[in-house]
């Protein structure tokens, strides 16, 4: 029914799908990185807990903000090395 050649085309379209899904990933996590450094940022200089201050009524959402940014953290320092041009194999 399938020859090979839409073998491959299935498997390139796999990779590209991986590839952006990984972006995604990628982009998420240092999202919120970034949501968290700016946050210890302001509770070191102006003791100001922003996502306590936005999700102050619902702790279980200030909770998951918390343990969000730390697997991100986690997962970049996990996969730094793929992305980033410095560290990256040449």
């Amino acid at each position: 029914m399938f020859d090979k050649r839409d073998k491959i085309g299935v498997r390139s379209m796999r990779k590209e799908v991986i590839k952006i899904n990984n972006k995604v990933l990628h982009m998420a996590a240092y999202i919120l990185l970034f949501v968290g450094g700016l946050n210890w940022g302001l509770v070191g200089l102006f003791k100001l807990d922003l996502v306590d201050l936005i999700f102050g009524g619902l702790p279980i959402l200030a909770k998951l903000v918390y343990v969000l940014v730390g697997v991100s953290a986690v997962y970049l320092a996990a996969t730094h090395r793929g992305y980033c041009k410095y560290c990256g194999s040449k």
